[in-house]
């Protein structure tokens, strides 16, 4: 997963990007919150605490590898070398304490917790892509509305 998460990341950086790349992202993935509905997969209110603020945490790296830049009047994501060892750090990371967490937390409470993680990480990171973006897409020139007839 994290090396498909790498090819789009390189694919995308060489294609313009707009608002709504930028945001849909995290309400595609809100549908996972569904999961909640299950009683397997319910976490406590520390549970849920501990993984949001993890999440965040670890998007503070992500935010700040992710930068944008402009190209012949569009706005593109730069491409970052320490965006690929931060997102596998990232994986390791989150696998390692998977295992040690599985030993103590259901199997079900545990998925949550990391769906949380996630989600925790993802909104936090595209809320500031997006403040970024929109900065960056004001310095871009306006093109003059032809008036001829």
């Amino acid at each position: 997963m994290a090396m498909l998460v790498l090819m789009v990341r390189v694919k995308a950086s060489k294609k313009p990007t707009n608002a709504k790349k930028i945001i849909l992202p995290p309400f595609f993935m809100s549908t996972g919150a569904l999961m909640f509905i299950f009683p397997y997969f319910r976490v406590t209110g520390t549970e849920f605490l501990e993984a949001i603020l993890l999440g965040m945490f670890f998007s503070i790296f992500l935010i700040k590898t992710s930068k944008f830049e402009i190209k012949d009047d569009q706005v593109y994501l730069k491409r970052s070398k320490a965006f690929v060892f931060i997102l596998i750090a990232l994986v390791a990371i989150r696998t390692a304490l998977k295992l040690y967490f599985s030993q103590t937390i259901e199997v079900g409470a545990l998925g949550g917790m990391f769906w949380i993680l996630a989600f925790g990480m993802i909104v936090p990171w595209r809320v500031a892509m997006y403040i970024s973006y929109k900065r960056i897409s004001k310095q871009i020139p306006t093109r003059p509305i032809d008036q001829t007839v």
